[in-house]
Protein backbone atom coordinates (compact mmCIF):
# COMPACT_ATOMS: atom_id res chain seq x y z
CA UNK A 1 0.00 0.00 0.00
CA UNK A 2 1.47 3.34 -1.07
CA UNK A 3 1.74 6.03 1.59
CA UNK A 4 0.72 9.60 0.76
CA UNK A 5 1.84 12.40 3.07
CA UNK A 6 -0.42 15.47 2.88
CA UNK A 7 0.91 18.67 4.48
CA UNK A 8 -1.98 21.12 4.68
CA UNK A 9 -3.62 23.13 7.47
CA UNK A 10 -7.17 23.05 6.07
CA UNK A 11 -9.15 20.34 7.95
CA UNK A 12 -11.84 20.07 5.26
CA UNK A 13 -9.24 19.28 2.61
CA UNK A 14 -7.60 16.69 4.86
CA UNK A 15 -10.94 14.99 5.54
CA UNK A 16 -11.95 14.92 1.88
CA UNK A 17 -8.61 13.59 0.70
CA UNK A 18 -8.46 10.93 3.40
CA UNK A 19 -11.84 9.48 2.39
CA UNK A 20 -10.95 9.41 -1.31
CA UNK A 21 -7.42 8.06 -0.84
CA UNK A 22 -8.49 5.28 1.50
CA UNK A 23 -11.22 4.30 -0.98
CA UNK A 24 -8.50 3.86 -3.61
CA UNK A 25 -6.16 1.84 -1.43
CA UNK A 26 -3.71 4.55 -0.35
CA UNK A 27 -2.56 5.07 3.21
CA UNK A 28 -2.74 8.79 3.97
CA UNK A 29 -0.69 10.59 6.61
CA UNK A 30 -1.56 14.20 7.47
CA UNK A 31 0.54 17.05 8.85
CA UNK A 32 -0.84 20.53 9.70
CA UNK A 33 2.43 22.44 9.30
CA UNK A 34 5.87 22.37 7.71
CA UNK A 35 7.81 21.24 10.78
CA UNK A 36 5.58 18.22 11.38
CA UNK A 37 5.52 17.44 7.67
CA UNK A 38 9.30 17.38 7.36
CA UNK A 39 9.57 15.14 10.41
CA UNK A 40 6.95 12.70 9.06
CA UNK A 41 8.63 12.65 5.65
CA UNK A 42 11.87 11.53 7.28
CA UNK A 43 10.21 9.03 9.62
CA UNK A 44 7.46 7.48 7.47
CA UNK A 45 9.18 7.46 4.04
CA UNK A 46 6.02 8.24 2.02
CA UNK A 47 5.71 7.33 -1.65
CA UNK A 48 4.31 10.76 -2.53
CA UNK A 49 4.21 14.09 -0.67
CA UNK A 50 1.48 16.67 -1.24
CA UNK A 51 2.27 20.08 0.26
CA UNK A 52 0.50 23.44 0.46
CA UNK A 53 2.66 26.54 0.06
CA UNK A 54 0.69 28.62 2.57
CA UNK A 55 1.46 26.74 5.78
CA UNK A 56 1.08 28.42 9.19
CA UNK A 57 4.68 28.05 10.39
CA UNK A 58 6.81 28.17 7.24
CA UNK A 59 6.36 28.44 3.49
CA UNK A 60 5.78 25.11 1.78
CA UNK A 61 8.91 25.70 -0.29
CA UNK A 62 10.84 25.00 2.90
CA UNK A 63 9.40 21.50 2.93
CA UNK A 64 10.40 20.92 -0.69
CA UNK A 65 13.97 22.15 -0.31
CA UNK A 66 14.44 20.30 2.99
CA UNK A 67 13.17 16.97 1.64
CA UNK A 68 15.20 17.31 -1.56
CA UNK A 69 18.41 17.30 0.49
CA UNK A 70 17.91 13.60 1.24
CA UNK A 71 15.06 12.20 -0.85
CA UNK A 72 13.80 12.00 -4.45
CA UNK A 73 10.22 11.21 -3.39
CA UNK A 74 7.68 12.77 -5.80
CA UNK A 75 6.33 16.06 -4.43
CA UNK A 76 3.07 17.63 -5.58
CA UNK A 77 2.22 21.21 -4.62
CA UNK A 78 -1.41 21.92 -3.76
CA UNK A 79 -1.84 25.67 -3.41
CA UNK A 80 -4.20 28.58 -3.71
CA UNK A 81 -1.43 30.68 -5.30
CA UNK A 82 -2.36 30.85 -8.96
CA UNK A 83 0.35 33.19 -10.25
CA UNK A 84 2.69 31.33 -12.61
CA UNK A 85 5.75 32.65 -10.75
CA UNK A 86 4.86 30.48 -7.75
CA UNK A 87 4.50 27.42 -9.96
CA UNK A 88 7.85 27.96 -11.64
CA UNK A 89 9.58 28.60 -8.30
CA UNK A 90 8.14 25.41 -6.83
CA UNK A 91 9.21 23.33 -9.84
CA UNK A 92 12.69 24.86 -9.86
CA UNK A 93 13.08 24.01 -6.17
CA UNK A 94 12.25 20.34 -6.65
CA UNK A 95 8.47 19.92 -6.94
CA UNK A 96 7.25 17.47 -9.58
CA UNK A 97 3.84 19.01 -10.19
CA UNK A 98 1.66 21.96 -9.16
CA UNK A 99 -2.11 21.98 -8.65
CA UNK A 100 -4.11 25.09 -7.81
CA UNK A 101 -7.01 25.33 -5.36
CA UNK A 102 -9.90 24.82 -5.71
CA UNK A 103 -9.05 21.47 -7.26
CA UNK A 104 -10.68 18.32 -8.53
CA UNK A 105 -10.05 15.32 -6.29
CA UNK A 106 -10.16 13.07 -9.35
CA UNK A 107 -7.50 15.16 -11.07
CA UNK A 108 -5.29 15.04 -7.97
CA UNK A 109 -5.63 11.26 -7.76
CA UNK A 110 -4.77 10.98 -11.46
CA UNK A 111 -1.62 13.02 -10.90
CA UNK A 112 -0.66 10.84 -7.93
CA UNK A 113 -1.01 7.73 -10.08
CA UNK A 114 1.05 9.43 -12.80
CA UNK A 115 4.03 10.30 -10.57
CA UNK A 116 3.97 6.79 -9.11
CA UNK A 117 4.13 5.34 -12.63
CA UNK A 118 6.91 7.72 -13.64
CA UNK A 119 8.90 6.61 -10.61
CA UNK A 120 8.79 2.92 -11.57
CA UNK A 121 12.28 1.55 -12.46
CA UNK A 122 10.96 -0.80 -15.12
CA UNK A 123 10.02 2.20 -17.25
CA UNK A 124 13.69 3.10 -17.70
CA UNK A 125 15.49 1.58 -20.67
CA UNK A 126 18.60 -0.57 -20.39
CA UNK A 127 22.02 0.81 -19.52
CA UNK A 128 23.88 3.06 -21.94
CA UNK A 129 27.30 4.72 -22.07
CA UNK A 130 28.35 7.77 -24.06
CA UNK A 131 32.02 8.49 -23.57
CA UNK A 132 32.54 9.25 -19.88
CA UNK A 133 28.82 9.45 -19.18
CA UNK A 134 27.11 6.21 -18.12
CA UNK A 135 23.57 5.40 -17.07
CA UNK A 136 22.71 2.08 -15.41
CA UNK A 137 18.99 1.34 -15.69
CA UNK A 138 19.17 -1.59 -13.27
CA UNK A 139 20.82 0.25 -10.36
CA UNK A 140 19.35 3.68 -11.20
CA UNK A 141 22.85 5.16 -11.18
CA UNK A 142 24.49 7.80 -13.37
CA UNK A 143 28.24 8.37 -13.45
CA UNK A 144 30.46 10.82 -15.27
CA UNK A 145 34.22 10.25 -15.43
CA UNK A 146 33.83 7.68 -12.66
CA UNK A 147 31.95 10.02 -10.32
CA UNK A 148 28.39 9.20 -9.26
CA UNK A 149 25.88 11.96 -10.01
CA UNK A 150 22.74 12.61 -7.96
CA UNK A 151 19.47 13.47 -9.66
CA UNK A 152 15.74 13.08 -9.20
CA UNK A 153 13.65 10.28 -10.75
CA UNK A 154 12.21 12.49 -13.48
CA UNK A 155 15.64 13.80 -14.46
CA UNK A 156 16.94 10.22 -14.54
CA UNK A 157 14.18 9.10 -16.89
CA UNK A 158 14.66 12.18 -19.08
CA UNK A 159 18.40 11.50 -19.32
CA UNK A 160 17.77 7.84 -20.13
CA UNK A 161 15.53 8.78 -23.05
CA UNK A 162 17.94 11.39 -24.40
CA UNK A 163 20.94 9.06 -24.12
CA UNK A 164 19.10 6.39 -26.06
CA UNK A 165 18.15 8.88 -28.77
CA UNK A 166 21.29 10.98 -29.23
CA UNK A 167 21.73 13.68 -31.88
CA UNK A 168 17.98 13.91 -32.46
CA UNK A 169 16.01 17.06 -31.68
CA UNK A 170 13.00 16.38 -29.47
CA UNK A 171 10.26 18.97 -29.04
CA UNK A 172 8.80 19.64 -25.61
CA UNK A 173 5.58 17.88 -26.56
CA UNK A 174 7.53 14.84 -27.78
CA UNK A 175 9.45 14.69 -24.50
CA UNK A 176 6.18 14.90 -22.59
CA UNK A 177 4.83 11.94 -24.54
CA UNK A 178 8.00 9.83 -24.25
CA UNK A 179 9.14 10.68 -20.71
CA UNK A 180 5.94 11.63 -18.87
CA UNK A 181 3.74 9.27 -20.85
CA UNK A 182 -0.01 9.76 -20.46
CA UNK A 183 0.40 12.38 -17.75
CA UNK A 184 -1.71 14.80 -19.75
CA UNK A 185 -1.79 17.48 -17.04
CA UNK A 186 1.90 18.42 -17.33
CA UNK A 187 2.55 21.68 -19.18
CA UNK A 188 5.34 22.09 -21.73
CA UNK A 189 7.03 24.69 -19.49
CA UNK A 190 7.67 21.89 -17.01
CA UNK A 191 10.04 20.26 -19.51
CA UNK A 192 12.28 23.35 -19.42
CA UNK A 193 12.43 23.23 -15.63
CA UNK A 194 13.45 19.55 -15.59
CA UNK A 195 16.02 20.06 -18.35
CA UNK A 196 17.55 22.84 -16.25
CA UNK A 197 17.64 20.57 -13.20
CA UNK A 198 19.16 17.75 -15.28
CA UNK A 199 21.91 20.02 -16.60
CA UNK A 200 22.72 21.12 -13.06
CA UNK A 201 22.87 17.50 -11.89
CA UNK A 202 25.17 16.56 -14.78
CA UNK A 203 27.70 19.28 -13.98
CA UNK A 204 30.35 19.40 -16.71
CA UNK A 205 28.37 16.89 -18.77
CA UNK A 206 25.40 19.24 -18.79
CA UNK A 207 26.69 20.88 -21.97
CA UNK A 208 25.84 17.64 -23.79
CA UNK A 209 22.19 18.71 -23.67
CA UNK A 210 21.71 21.39 -26.29
CA UNK A 211 18.79 23.77 -26.70
CA UNK A 212 17.69 24.02 -30.32
CA UNK A 213 15.87 27.33 -30.48
CA UNK A 214 12.29 27.01 -31.62
CA UNK A 215 12.55 23.21 -31.82
CA UNK A 216 13.42 21.62 -28.49
CA UNK A 217 16.37 19.72 -27.02
CA UNK A 218 18.92 17.14 -28.07
CA UNK A 219 21.75 15.28 -26.42
CA UNK A 220 24.95 15.36 -28.43
CA UNK A 221 28.26 13.61 -27.82
CA UNK A 222 30.60 16.58 -27.58
CA UNK A 223 34.04 17.06 -26.07
CA UNK A 224 32.72 16.75 -22.52
CA UNK A 225 31.53 13.18 -23.15
CA UNK A 226 35.04 11.87 -23.77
Amino acid sequence: MEKILVIDDEPQIIRALKVNMQARGYEMIAAPNAETGIALAADKHPDVIIVDLGLPDRDGLTVITSVRKWSNVPILVLSGRTDSKYKITALENGADDYITKPFSTQELLARIRAVLRRRAPEQVAESVTLGALSLDGASYRVTFAGQTLKMGPTEFKLLSFLMHHTERVHSRSQLLDKVWGDHVFIEERTVDVHVKRLREALGEAGSMIETVRGAGYRLTVNAHAT
